[in-house]
């Protein structure tokens, strides 16, 4: 008989890639989640996990017990979905989370609909960025999470998560008020080519697709400044300290000497809701979706 709990630990190793990363994440030390998959070893009469330098890897024998307890997960939530099947009305809490613009775009109106119109629903908002949302997802920490499309993501067709498209989010070009370019309903990016630019922290998801923006039009920008806040880029646009391209969805602080300018080629981000595999049927995973949906449809016009 295989014990559901130690075979969590083992999810956790396979997730986070080393097991004091996932023993942090659990609450365990490191000694007691060891422990907990030389136990299940044991039990199963297999190797589990091998060293690999200064850590570990999966064996076979694991990756294929993954496959299983993957599939168990999602029958859990199939299972909490068909319990509470008759209990009409979506109720209790959920925990949505999302980085800052959906959050603030997406997420906050969403729970003002959501309250409204389920009064037993509690939603609960937490602002994350994108591998964050995934692990509070893994975790259970969260039901239902905004992330942007990344090659950083977890495969499209992995196990644990059901990843699906919500919307796409063009960038503009934006540039101070009187600029060359502020006249023009759209603008090629190689005319921007010569200009100082701001771009997003090199850690950010956004800034791959800035510079594959700027590449596909045929130059490598001239990063002068460096900002994670678009309001921050947006006001050092406004000084005239460059250019800069940032998402239509967000949301700027008003009134600054600044114009947003379409670009010729439409780049974009992609927008995704996520769910654990198995989690986007429950009436109230169910109902934030069908919002988020309506919200989306007029998010960046």
């Amino acid at each position: 008989m295989i014990d559901l709990r130690r075979l969590h630990v083992l999810r956790a190793v396979a997730h986070y890639g080393t097991v004091t990363a996932a023993a942090q994440a659990l609450h365990f030390t490191p000694s007691a989640a060891s422990q907990q998959i030389r136990q299940l070893a044991r039990d199963l009469g297999v190797d589990l996990l091998q060293p690999q330098g200064r850590g570990v890897r999966l064996t076979p024998a694991a990756e294929s017990l993954l496959a299983h307890a993957d599939a168990i997960q999602a029958r859990w939530e199939q299972a909490e979905l068909d319990l509470r099947a008759d209990h009409g009305d979506p109720a209790g809490p959920l925990r949505v989370s999302g980085l800052s613009v959906a959050a603030s775009v997406l997420l906050a109106p969403m729970a003002v609909r959501l309250q409204k119109r389920h009064p037993r629903l509690s939603v609960r908002i937490r602002e994350a960025g994108v591998p964050e949302s995934f692990d509070l997802l893994f975790e259970g920490e969260t039901d239902l999470a905004i992330v942007e499309a990344t090659p950083h993501n977890p495969p499209l067709g992995d196990a644990r998560f059901d990843q699906r498209a919500l919307l796409d989010d063009p960038f503009d070009l934006v540039v101070p008020d009187g600029h060359e370019l502020a006249g023009r309903a759209r603008v090629d990016l190689a005319d921007a080519a010569r200009e100082a630019w701001i771009a997003p922290m090199p850690e950010s998801p956004c800034r791959t697709h800035v510079m594959s923006a700027c590449g596909k039009a045929g130059f490598n920008p001239d990063v002068v400044h460096l900002a994670q806040d678009w309001n921050v880029t947006a006001h050092l646009v406004a000084g005239g300290l460059g250019v800069a391209l940032i998402p239509r969805m967000a949301q700027l602080t008003p009134r600054l000497p600044i114009t947003r300018v379409r670009c010729a080629g439409n780049p974009h981000r992609k927008l995704l809701t996520c769910t654990r595999r198995g989690g986007r049927e429950r009436p109230a995973v169910a109902a934030a979706l069908e919002e988020l949906r309506e919200l989306a449809a007029t998010a960046v016009d």
